[in-house]
């Protein structure tokens, strides 16, 4: 069978203080922003690259300030200026031969921007996503398809706490990275600075493959023109042209000078000085993690010399090898137009095509490995709890035959990844394609939902326009509309000749790719639909939203009988709201942003027994199990300890224990034990009925109605006497469960139960003289805990104690333009003694006391403050402030 795609693909991405996703020939770029109030030109530079592609043909209709940007289509994205959701849209680099009218010009007496593979063209599909702490989810889930990233740090601002945590979850997924430093035109815009905290706050080896290039000084102002290339060792500039008024103004950036470092115009300048000391540093660097750049060394003896064909590729390989932790930088300001074709021909120079990244991760039952493994045929399902025992071992070899038999018809493999409603096209499911080919009008198996749907119709996207394509192979993404049940996170296959009513035979039919994790929603307001008559309609607007989403969650109040939303914050909630009324037109109204606050036990119950017979979903049901609740104590069950038929789970903050009676001797009588059971339960449908039954109990507290937290759950049950033949189903034992866990947890909190709050680790940013107020604010009236105040460079080192620090004295990066002295400790000594440097806070704070924070915090720093937070653990809320909410919760 056919598994490689027609033409040779490439994936890269991009991941920075901005939001952008790529996918080259699958490239992919995934730029991250601090936070949506202060743009670091994600976006910007995301336009830049459609216009230089020759997708866009007028720089003047893609301006976010305008509201008129390609990627940011929405309404409130245009609104509000930020990016909201992620949108993919697909280009070429460089520009194919019918849009060679884009390719860049040339200024008279100056040489044409090379591009570095003038014989190929590269298909980008780019992804822009949001910025703002509050949509996280949209870049994890992102990150998870990616192949290779580009970091977009603003000059100015430097490394951010967002930037950080987003740099370290792609690193979870061992993505490739560039970095990208942009707003260099900017004042106060620090090149070397940031490319330091580069190495200081991110923990890896910055390799400067561009250095900015400013013109004027000594007195006179400072522009930035250009870049230097330190790898090709010439210039690039970027002239200004005059406008109407005969004013100089930044041009489109289609007309680049390109200048030899030995052209006399700056062959004497301290500009070429400083590339030529880059060059070295840079060769130094490579030669300490590429022993094939050391022995090309030897041959030419001077850093000079080396081809700058020989540095791209040691560069390449430093990249793809994660363990060197080398990262390239390039300069650049996009919004003045400079930068982004070098930026475009790294990206297709250094970043990996899909067969040089990691395997994905699959699973067939308890079995993990690799797609390649499954594909080869060395992985194999267990018999183990997903498994029953169906036989005599002598048949385990047929059925490894029967697998590779099965294996051999597997036509496609691919991860929905984001699920989109259109008004017009209703939803469009975005996948990401790890083997073989997704033909039009294939049927394509959900082995989460175990539910086939046709894939009617393929689509790629051009941000909210979309173009039909016959086919969808490895290491694409692309867009299947029309199906009914995918959701993010789950795995589709395509097989061929596969029953459409019961999929793919096993062990096909439980393959899943890793999944995405969802993270807790924190924030929720309550939604009341405007009349009973509307109630059904706008519960259905809230499912397409979820489905949208899945960090928004909703739930009901079985007493008051209103319906829930949570999310991951303010601004999140609050773009929930407004699509949902805005864009969905539900006729709804949504109340004011409340935390979510878990109720925990103070003691053990007694035992609990349940035995449920009655009719269940129009079937007689009969189960019974014995429960036994208890507060959770850290390693409270040690899973070496569990039995054969014995498992154990933590979800939510609590732990699920399932225990069975099994045979007097196992090493005898198992097969004939399992043979006892009811033909449809297995003991792995059993376990997960009586978990579900156990955690829908735990998901409504006995005094408070909050979800429970920190509860160990013992669930019991004797297949002897607790399972009565085809009388007991899945929903059967799933009610005796969800019984006789309320009945325990009832009894528990007679001796009382304790509120839980969220505690978040709090992260502040600020200069040296606003420290004082911030520090006061969050101990004194927001009720935390400051546990340090240190400078943000050793606060990154506390923080990453697991990665091997970088010694600064051994990393490059050239003097930035208001800096003075001579040497590195110099720089750092001005740096250290600056009254305004960055200090960091860290600190421990409920969650209930950070709404708003943000707009408090601008306002007593006067716009330069920053912070973000991350959830710790679930606390008791104590003193005076559970006495107020006790009150609050009672009504008196």
């Amino acid at each position: 069978m056919k598994r490689t795609p027609k033409h040779r693909l490439k994936d890269r991405e991009t991941l920075a203080s901005l939001p952008i996703l790529m996918q080259y020939d699958g490239l992919r770029i995934m730029n991250k922003q601090s936070n949506a109030d202060r743009d670091q030109g994600k976006t910007t530079t995301t336009e830049r690259m459609l216009y230089y592609s020759g997708h866009t043909r007028r720089l003047g209709g893609t301006d976010v300030d305008d509201g008129s940007t390609v990627t940011d289509f929405l309404p409130a994205e245009r609104k509000r200026g930020v990016t909201i959701q992620s949108a993919a849209i697909t280009f070429h680099w460089p520009p194919l031969p019918e849009r060679s009218d884009v390719q860049p010009a040339t200024q008279k007496g100056s040489k044409p921007l090379p591009l570095p593979s003038p014989s190929r063209h590269h298909t980008i599909n780019l992804i822009d996503t949001p910025g703002h702490a509050d949509f996280t989810f949209e870049v994890v889930r992102s990150l998870r398809i990616l192949d290779g990233a580009v970091c977009i740090l603003d000059g100015v601002a430097g490394v951010e706490s967002q930037t950080e945590k987003v740099w370290y979850q792609a690193a979870e997924y061992k993505i490739p990275k560039l970095i990208y430093v942009n707003k260099l035109d900017r004042d106060g815009a620090a090149f070397g600075r940031t490319v330091r905290e580069v190495a200081s706050r991110l923990f890896v080896w910055p390799a400067v493959c561009h250095i900015p290039w400013f013109e004027g000084g000594k007195g006179g102002q400072v522009r930035f023109c250009g870049v230097g290339d330190i790898v090709h060792l010439r210039a690039y500039r970027w002239p200004q042209v005059k406008d109407a008024k005969g004013e100089l103004q930044a041009g489109d950036g289609k007309q680049v000078e390109t200048i030899s470092i030995d052209d006399p115009q700056i062959a004497d300048t301290p500009f070429v000085d400083e590339m030529k000391r880059a060059r070295i540093a840079l060769v130094e660097l490579l030669t300490n993690h590429d022993e094939v750049l050391v022995e090309r060394f030897f041959e030419l003896g001077e850093h000079l010399d080396i081809p700058a064909d020989d540095i791209i590729a040691s560069l390449r390989r430093c990249v793809l090898n994660q363990e060197t932790r080398l990262v390239p930088i390039y300069a650049g300001a996009s919004f003045k137009n400079i930068g982004v074709q070098p930026l475009l021909d790294a990206i297709v120079q250094l970043l990996p095509n899909p067969k040089e990244v990691p395997d994905p991760e699959v699973s067939l039952g308890r079995s993990v490995g690799t797609l390649t493994q499954l594909l080869a045929g060395n992985l194999q399902a267990q018999e183990t709890l997903s498994e029953p025992h169906k036989g005599p071992k002598g048949k385990k070899m047929s059925n490894e035959r029967r697998s590779l038999a099965v294996i051999a018809n597997l036509e496609a493999c691919a991860l929905a990844f984001k699920v989109v409603h259109d008004p017009r096209r209703g939803a469009l499911v975005y996948v990401r394609v790890y083997s073989g080919s997704i033909r039009r009008g294939a049927s394509l198996y959900n082995t989460n939902l175990q539910v086939t749907e046709p894939a009617q119709r393929l689509l790629r996207m051009y941000a909210s326009d979309s173009v039909d394509i016959p086919s969808l192979d490895a290491g694409q993404i692309g867009v299947i509309p029309g199906l009914k049940h995918a959701r993010t996170g789950d795995t589709l296959v395509s097989y061929l000749g596969a029953n459409p009513k019961t999929g793919p035979p096993p062990p096909l039919n439980s393959l899943q790719l890793r999944p995405i994790e969802v993270p807790p929603a924190v924030f929720f307001s309550n939604i009341e639909s405007h009349s009973l008559h509307e109630e059904k309609a706008v519960k259905s607007a809230i499912s397409l939203l979820i489905r949208e989403d899945p960090s928004l969650q909703v739930s009901e109040d079985e007493e008051s009988g209103q319906t829930l939303l949570s999310g991951m914050g303010e601004f999140h909630l609050e773009i929930a709201a407004d699509r949902l009324i805005n864009n969905l037109k539900a006729k709804a109204t949504v109340g004011e942003v409340e935390v979510a606050y878990r109720e925990a036990l103070l003691h053990p119950s007694q035992p609990e027994k349940a035995l449920v017979d009655r009719e269940i979903a129009g079937k007689k049901g009969k189960a019974g199990c014995t429960v036994t609740v208890s507060p959770l104590e850290d390693g409270d069950v040690d899973e070496d300890s569990l039995g054969d038929f014995d498992s154990t789970i933590s979800e939510h903050g609590n732990q699920i224990t399932v225990s069975m009676s099994g045979p007097e001797d196992p090493s005898r009588d198992i097969d004939a034990w399992i043979g006892r059971l009811p033909s449809h339960l297995s003991v792995q449908n059993i376990h997960v009925a009586l978990r579900n039954g156990a955690m829908a109990a735990l998901g409504r507290g006995v005094q408070y109605s909050f979800p429970f937290t920190n509860v160990h759950a013992s669930i019991h049950i004797d297949p002897r006497t607790e399972i009565f033949d085809s009388d007991t189903s899945t929903p059967a034992l799933s009610s005796a469960a969800h019984e006789a866990t309320k009945a325990a947890l009832r009894n528990a909190a007679q001796g009382g139960s304790a509120i839980m709050e969220l505690v978040m680790n709090v992260t502040v940013k600020t200069d040296d003289a606003s420290l004082g107020a911030v520090s006061n604010d969050l101990s004194s009236n927001r009720g935390g805990h400051v546990i340090s105040l240190e400078d943000a460079d050793a606060t990154a080192l506390k923080v990453r104690e697991d990665l091997p620090v970088i010694d600064l004295r051994k990393v490059y990066a050239p003097r930035d333009p208001f800096e003075s002295g001579s040497s590195l400790a110099d720089q750092e000594q001005a740096m250290t003694s600056n009254s305004n440097r960055e200090r960091t806070i860290q600190a421990r704070v409920p969650l209930k006391e950070m709404i708003g924070y943000l707009k408090h915090l601008r306002s007593i720093t006067n716009g330069r403050g920053s912070f973000v937070m991350s959830a710790d653990r679930f606390e008791r809320v104590v003193g005076q402030r559970e006495k107020q909410l006790q009150m609050k919760l009672r009504g008196y």
